[in-house]
């Protein structure tokens, strides 16, 4: 199940949304310019949760702020796919949630969301040392956003299930329900992995969502 579009229009061109995917296509462009630096770099702008949890720099011939890195890290990305299908997932979503906040509020929405994704990993995983790159748990609090907002648009979703391949229009509430489950059942069964650590953020994810349920019910006590 994959999200291509929704059917809900918006009024205003969201500028900050696309603002957003471009500043993270230049960010990767960037680090795919480096060649054989793009490791280093990621290792000296990601976040490592045990650099934040121990309070020291594992590559002091690459220094970075370490604590800078919790925002750095949100605009990083460590491969072309992941790239694509963070932005496709925020152009997708972002839109309509930038309008019903206003650029300004978005911007601050987005950038706590980012925040409580990447605490939450830290919580979770303190003496991990893979750097975490990665939109993704701020997009994640757009969609928990949007889950509450607009529950039942229409999402147009690619479904794969061996040859068979359809395009569905979805209630948004299933397609993002499906979504969180998702993360929650992949996030629980990388606890119970004690060989390596996972490649993906799992919990970031989850508390990004979270994390954006609960601001955009804030935000609504102050809008209309």
């Amino acid at each position: 199940m994959f999200p291509l579009w929704d059917d809900q229009p918006t009024k205003k061109f969201p500028l900050i949304t696309v603002a957003i995917i471009v500043l993270n296509t230049i960010v990767y462009l960037y680090e795919a310019s480096l060649g054989e630096k793009f490791t280093q770099f990621i290792y000296a702008m990601g976040l490592i949760p045990f650099e934040i949890t121990h309070h020291t720099d594992l590559l002091p011939t690459s220094p970075s702020i370490i604590y800078l890195t919790i925002f750095t890290s949100m605009f990083m990305h460590g491969s072309i796919i992941h790239l694509l299908g963070n932005m496709l997932f925020l152009w997708i979503f972002g839109n309509n949630v930038e309008e019903y906040l206003g650029r300004v509020n978005f911007i601050i929405f987005y950038l706590v969301c980012g925040i409580s994704a990447a605490f939450t990993q830290i919580f979770f995983n303190p003496n991990s040392t893979m750097p975490m790159v990665g939109a993704s748990g701020a997009i994640a609090g757009v969609l928990g956003a949007y889950l509450l907002l607009y529950p039942r648009a229409r999402v147009t979703t690619v479904i794969i299930f061996g040859f068979f391949i359809r395009l569905i229009k979805i209630p948004a509430v299933v397609v993002l329900s499906f979504w969180i489950i998702y993360q929650f059942l992949y996030g629980i069964s990388s606890l119970a992995v004690k060989t390596g650590e996972s490649g993906v953020a799992w919990f970031a994810h989850i508390g990004g969502f979270i994390g954006g349920i609960i601001l955009i019910k804030l935000f609504k006590l102050f809008i209309k």
